[in-house]
């Protein structure tokens, strides 16, 4: 199984994240930004070929890594950048600050589109062959891919984080997005997203779907500055069901995933009919505890101890912040990949439908499916996620303005073994 995410990258980050999270290091490229759009990161949109274009235009120029990185840090892929396109920009990337910002481009693009002149040429297949791949696909969800055995696997994770200052429309305020700029100047380490840290832990699946660990988390997550997802990755299986139960999973396009034509199906499930949930921890939610004591003109000398002859308060006051869990179970849409002559599912993404008055602006999720030889047996079982997440980390959605905070999340799985076994 391909890995992907290098291990010299993932120790490249490593190296040297503490530096660009607590240090205030010059950076070259300013870019002053008034956001006032979701998601919060709403740097310049740009496709891949100019993408492409300018990661050339900058090794002519002999832009140094920093100020590239500081470049890529100021765009957005309206394209997916696929892993054999990024491999290929590889030799215009000159170190590991802006290595990092193609692997976060990937991610942060890995739920769009790839650019049309790399989608197959293909026609639609006519109505009744779409509907016999489909059937296909519920006869190998159904019959194959919901009777996995008990597994356990090692799941490594990425965490990549930024700490964006958001402006809601409602503030009056007007975008000043500028176009991407290396010139010398200051740029703060925690407005982008960035490589914070990885994880690695045993996880157990049983019919395809990931089990809650057995022990809770401990972590002071919220109060450490940071966000986790507590829900299990959605079910291929009930997804599937659900999508099939709302009546809406209809034939989009044809699409190369791992070199191969993918028929790609979309689908929607209402909130009345759908089980995703999100548990996303943890959001403060501040308490005043204390005794205030009012006063007028004619009891300011006995209670205002001597105050002036105005009315006031006094009091002993104490702020209590309590940390709280996001749960909710919401609407959804996505896209089904599917191997045309056999009905496996190779891809699922899946994207909640959540309010901007909520904390948790944003859960998109995709996951790729890959064979995996075990014991006698070749099952296709989850190879890689990647989840996109936005958060208001301070629980003050709704307000003018409120932080914002995007973390993506990229995912490997391997050493699957059956659950009994695992040690």
């Amino acid at each position: 199984m391909t890995t992907f995410l290098p291990a010299r990258a993932a120790a490249a980050f490593a190296q040297r994240a503490p530096v660009r999270k607590w240090c205030g290091v010059k950076r070259l490229g300013v870019l002053l930004v008034l956001f006032t759009c979701v998601p919060a990161w709403c740097a310049k949109k740009i496709t891949v070929a100019q993408l492409e274009d300018l990661l050339r235009s900058a090794q002519q120029d002999k832009k140094s890594d920093a100020e590239i990185a500081t470049a890529l840090e100021q765009i957005e892929l309206s394209e997916e950048l696929t892993r054999s396109v990024m491999n290929g920009l590889g030799k215009l990337l000159p170190g590991p600050l802006a290595t990092e910002q193609i692997y976060v481009l990937e991610a942060r693009s890995a739920d769009r589109m790839p650019p049309p002149a790399d989608l197959p040429s293909t026609p639609a297949p006519d109505a009744e062959t779409q509907k016999a791949i489909l059937d296909k696909a519920a006869v190998y969800v159904t019959k194959e891919y919901s009777q996995l055995p008990a597994l356990a696997a090692l799941k490594t994770t990425l965490r990549f984080q930024d700490n964006v200052e958001a402006v809601t429309a409602s503030s009056g305020l007007q975008n000043g997005a500028s176009e991407v700029d290396t010139s010398a100047g200051f740029s703060n380490p925690a407005t982008f997203v960035h490589y914070i840290h990885s994880s690695q832990a045993q996880v157990v699946s049983e019919h395809g779907a990931e089990k809650p660990p057995a022990e809770k988390d401990k972590t002071p997550w919220g109060a450490n500055g940071m966000t986790a997802l507590e829900q299990p990755d959605p079910s291929l299986a009930v997804v599937f069901r659900e999508a099939q139960a709302a009546g809406s999973i209809h034939w989009l396009r044809w699409e190369i995933v791992n070199g191969q034509e993918r028929a790609v199906y979309a689908f929607a499930v209402p909130r009345k009919k759908s089980r995703l949930e999100l548990d996303v921890c943890c959001f403060p939610k501040v308490n005043q505890a204390g005794i205030a004591t009012f006063y007028t003109a004619a009891t300011a000398a006995t209670l205002g101890d001597g105050a002036g002859p105005g009315g006031g308060v006094r009091g002993n006051f104490q702020t209590i912040t309590e940390w709280q869990e996001y749960r909710s179970t919401v609407a959804y849409h996505g896209e089904f990949f599917i191997d045309a002559a056999t009905g496996v599912v190779v891809r699922m993404i899946t994207e909640a439908e959540l309010k901007p008055a909520e904390v948790v602006h944003r859960v998109d999720t995709r996951i790729d499916y890959g064979p995996e030889t075990i014991g006698d047996r070749t099952l296709m079982v989850p190879a890689k996620t990647i989840v996109n997440a936005e958060v208001v980390p301070k629980g003050e959605s709704g307000a003018g303005g409120y932080t914002t905070r995007c973390t993506l999340f990229t995912s490997e799985f391997k050493d699957y073994q059956p659950a009994g076994s695992a040690q």
